[in-house]
């Protein structure tokens, strides 16, 4: 009985939880089902790092995809997100803990951050697996993988093999560093080619026990702390130096303000490194005593990630876009995400096929990127919502180069894009006409046919919602120019398939006389494409398109 009561209590809790502003409107029921689908991916993926030494997703979708399930956990009152590194622990204890980084979100945090500290240092965030070494009179003694923080693995063996790991310092001393062994890359710049991987390479390589000397040469060392060093970060950088560890020197600056945060993360975002890298760390100077630091994200350091490469978008609807040809395009509607300062409403998934094949519904989460840095790009699906919505999508056979010249029910899409085509550049190239107008010109029941707008002059369309009388009048006159179009213009605008370097006529009938053997015997035209301008010039529906333009006047039909 006093479960069933918790479990009212909860549910209603988290009911009333939910309507904060930017939360998912689910009951309560949903949203249990869903934080517990992403805890339980986000599970599996820790698993599989942490165990094997295998990434199973990009690091960026992973810190989002951990950000999302905090969210959604605020939203509904199930208080924090369990740790991730809760099942890494190895049987070696850190003589020292690992901290961890907080990762501020944008430049207003940084800004927040940075006020009232002084000293403050700037380095690479270097994207590998992190490294406790610790040396014994100036010889490595033991190296420790970062596990939990407070205890890890022992990768003493492979450590001992790489060379960027001294196994003695100059000096007989006993010293504990803290640093990221990172897979060596040339020239890399982490805004054209991102992380490649990099991390996870390093962690699979050092669950070995065995490395080869061509691997262990490529494992490079960067050693971001000495707890137990000088008490200034300079003198620190110095005297790792002289001990024989790789220098940081080269990554390791002083900044007073935002901006000079800004100008080193996009510097070392854009410019050529010798490792991935995956953002900024900005470190005071000062830090409090060694034996005080536990397992958990300390004051005087935090993360800057780059800008996303990859963005995790929950999808909100699915739209099923009909072009010209007949070709399905599925598009995702998208809760706006940023991608290098541009926000993506929108992604295609290219084709009908490949939409089967993923099964995208509303409300998964799915990863996006910019291809030539400008164009949004779907990468696959990152979590499946818990409820599959039904999708009534087109059928492809439905749809072909000769069908949807009325905007019959269903056909919407497609004659439109055949209005869109044929006022565009490769068909009338008729000012001031858009997809918008046809929208709206379809839309107040004026277009029932492709050819409709012909008949259309400045009185009517200054008549329609949304159009003046200047924008009517100039519009009736681009109208009005279509009919000073060559021939080969309106042939084009109309859809006529691709002809190569066939010969074609100045009029309709005699291209509508040519059979396919005709058009077969033309240049470049195979029989596939005979085919299909044989078919155009005996439809029907165009046969109907020629006949209006003839009673218009146009030459050639």
């Amino acid at each position: 009985m006093l479960l069933r009561l918790f479990s009212v209590f909860f549910l209603a809790l988290i009911c009333s939880v939910s309507q904060a502003a930017d939360c998912p409107d689910w009951p309560p029921a949903r949203a249990l089902e869903e934080i517990t689908a992403l805890q339980k991916q986000i599970d599996t993926w820790d698993d599989s790092y942490h165990r094997r030494g295998r990434s199973l997703v990009a690091d960026e979708l992973y810190d989002q995809s951990r950000a999302r399930l905090t969210d959604w956990r605020e939203c509904f009152g199930l208080g924090p997100t369990p740790e991730p590194l809760r099942t890494a622990g190895g049987k070696i204890a850190h003589p020292i803990a690992h901290t961890g980084l907080e990762k501020l979100r944008d430049g207003r945090a940084v800004e927040h951050w940075l006020h009232d500290r002084k000293d403050i240092w700037i380095q690479p965030k270097v994207d590998g697996v992190a490294v406790t070494l610790v040396y014994r009179n100036g010889w490595l003694h033991q190296a420790i993988s970062r596990g939990d923080g407070m205890n890890g693995q022992d990768w003493t063996i492979p450590a001992q093999q790489i060379p960027a790991i001294p196994n003695q310092l100059t000096q007989p001393l006993d010293v504990l560093v803290q640093g990221e062994l990172y897979w060596r890359l040339t020239d890399h710049v982490q805004a054209k080619a991102g992380s490649l991987n990099a991390r996870s390479t390093v962690a699979g390589l050092m669950a070995r026990k065995e490395l080869t000397p061509e691997h262990a040469a490529g494992i490079g060392l960067f050693v971001w702390d000495w707890p137990r060093g000088p008490a200034s970060l300079p003198s620190r950088v110095t005297e790792l130096e002289e001990l024989g560890l790789p220098s940081p020197a080269p990554y390791s600056h002083p900044i007073q303000s935002l901006a000079e945060a800004e100008h080193w993360r996009d510097h070392w975002y854009r410019s050529p490194l010798p490792f991935a890298s995956d953002g900024v760390v900005l470190r005071q100077s000062q830090r409090p005593a060694a034996e005080r630091w536990q397992a958990k994200t300390p004051y005087w350091a935090v993360a800057w990630k780059y800008p996303f490469a990859q963005a995790l978008a929950e999808v909100r609807k699915v739209e099923f876009k009909v072009g010209r040809t007949g070709r399905i395009t599925p598009v995702l509607e998208l809760k706006p995400v940023t991608l290098d300062d541009r926000q993506i409403k929108r992604v295609s998934v290219s084709s009908l096929r490949r939409w089967e094949e993923l099964d995208i519904r509303p409300g998964d989460q799915v990863s996006i990127s910019l291809a030539g840095l400008t164009i949004p790009r779907l990468d696959g699906v990152v979590l499946r919502a818990t409820e599959r919505a039904q999708l009534k999508a087109p059928l492809a056979a439905d749809f072909h180069s000769l069908s949807c010249w009325q905007p019959t029910p269903g056909c919407e899409s497609q004659f439109l894009a055949r209005l869109a085509w044929l006022s565009g550049k490769q068909g009338l190239a008729l000012p001031h006409v858009g997809p918008g107008t046809w929208r709206k010109l379809l839309e107040t029941g004026h277009l029932n046919g492709l050819l409709d707008w012909l008949t259309l002059d400045a009185q009517e369309l200054a008549n329609i919602d949304g159009f003046g009388e200047r924008s009517a009048a100039r519009l009736s006159n681009s109208f009005n120019s279509a009919r000073q179009r060559p021939f080969a213009r309106w042939l084009n605008a109309l859809g006529l398939p691709p002809t190569g370097q066939a010969r074609l006529a100045d009029s309709w009938q005699e291209l509508a006389q040519r059979d396919t053997a005709q058009w077969q015997a033309e240049a470049g035209i195979g029989p596939g494409r005979a085919a299909q301008l044989s078919a155009f010039f005996r439809d029907p529906q165009v046969l109907a398109l020629r006949d209006t333009l003839r009673a218009a006047g146009i030459d050639g039909f």
